[in-house]
């Protein structure tokens, strides 16, 4: 799941370079966070949060196939 998050934010960003993507476990939780540059935060939570919406949906999806619960945070 942090590869796919790391791929949609990096297409997203003007800054790929400065994407960073942590992963954190707890059983069958995951928390996903990412971390983008202060300029390129606006452009990855898009107007009235569609995109950071979006970005939260192909997750949940993905990982509904694995059985587990996906949270992505977007620091």
């Amino acid at each position: 799941m942090r590869e796919l998050v790391e791929v949609i934010a990096k297409a997203l960003v003007e800054h790929p370079d400065e994407v960073v993507v942590t992963q954190k476990e707890d059983g069958k939780y995951i928390t996903i966070e990412l971390h983008v540059a202060a300029s390129d935060m606006g452009k990855v939570i898009g107007k009235q949060g569609r995109i950071a919406k979006a970005i939260r949906s192909v997750v949940k999806a993905a990982s509904s196939k694995e059985n587990q619960k996906v949270d992505v945070e977007i620091v």
